[in-house]
C-alpha cells in the first residue's frame, strides 16, 4: 500500500537581542546560527536516500520559516540538478503558521515592556489550553487538515513543511495521545529538528512517526 511521509521541519534559532516573544510578528530572520542549523537539516535529508526524493517543500509565511524552508530547498536542489530533475519551489500555506498570542511584542525578562507587567500575568491561568492565545487544539486540527489534503495530493511521495514549535508538536501530540494538550516546557521539538509521519495514502492513518535532531551540534 503506497505511503506518503512529511517532514515537519521546525524553524532555525532566530535572531533576538532583545528578548522579545516574537510569535506572528514579521522581520524575525534566522541568525547566523540559525542559518547553520537550516542547513544542517537540508543536508540531513539531501543526504539520505530514503529523503532526497523529496518532492515539494511547503513552509509558514513567516520570515525565519521561509529562510529554513529555502536552506532545505538550496541542498535538495543540487541534488535535483545532479539528476538532471527540475528544481522545487517553496510554496506557503497559512495553516502551517505559529500560534496567535496575547503576549506577541512583550519581552522575555524584566523593564519596560516586560512580559509580567501591566497584568500581563492574569492572561495565564491554564498552561494546558493555553489561555493566552489560540488552543492546541484548534493549532493541531489546522496542521491535521493541511496534513491530509497533503497525503491526498502527493500519495507514495515525500515532502517537507518548515514551521514553528507549538504547531508541530500540538499535532504530534493529538496523533501519539488522542488530545493536544500538553506541558508547553517539555515539547521534544529542538530548534532544526525534523518530525517525519508517515500516513497510509488509502487510510489516511498515520503509519510511523520519527524524530531527528540534525543540527544538535551546530555553534
Amino acid at each position: 500500500m503506497p505511503a506518503t511521509t512529511i517532514h515537519f521541519v521546525r524553524h532555525g534559532k532566530v535572531y533576538n537581542p532583545d528578548h522579545l516573544l516574537y510569535e506572528r510578528l514579521p522581520g524575525f530572520h534566522l541568525s547566523d546560527r540559525g542559518m547553520r542549523m537550516a542547513q544542517a537539516a537540508g543536508r540531513y535529508l539531501a543526504s539520505n536516500p530514503q529523503t532526497n526524493t523529496i518532492s515539494a517543500v511547503y513552509s509558514s509565511p513567516l520570515e525565519r520559516t521561509r529562510e529554513t524552508a529555502g536552506a532545505i530547498l538550496d541542498a535538495l536542489n543540487a541534488v535535483r540538478a545532479d539528476r538532471g530533475e527540475t528544481p522545487l519551489e517553496l510554496v506557503t500555506d497559512e495553516r502551517v503558521i505559529e500560534a496567535a498570542n496575547e503576549f506577541r511584542g512583550k519581552r522575555i525578562g524584566h523593564g519596560e515592556g516586560a512580559l509580567w507587567k501591566n497584568g500581563n500575568w492574569k492572561l495565564v491561568r491554564n498552561l494546558w489550553t493555553p489561555s493566552w492565545g489560540e488552543s492546541y487544539r484548534h493549532i493541531a486540527e489546522r496542521m491535521g487538515a493541511f496534513a491530509q489534503e497533503k497525503v491526498g495530493e502527493h500519495p507514495g511521495e515525500q515532502i517537507v513543511v518548515v514551521s514553528h514549535e507549538s504547531p508541530i508538536w500540538s499535532y504530534r501530540h493529538l496523533l501519539e495521545t488522542g488530545h493536544p494538550e500538553h506541558w508547553m516546557f517539555m515539547r521534544h521539538t529542538a530548534l532544526a529538528s525534523v518530525t517525519s509521519i508517515t500516513y497510509d495514502c488509502a487510510t489516511r492513518n498515520v503509519m510511523s512517526i520519527t524524530y531527528v535532531d540534525p543540527a544538535a551540534d551546530v555553534e
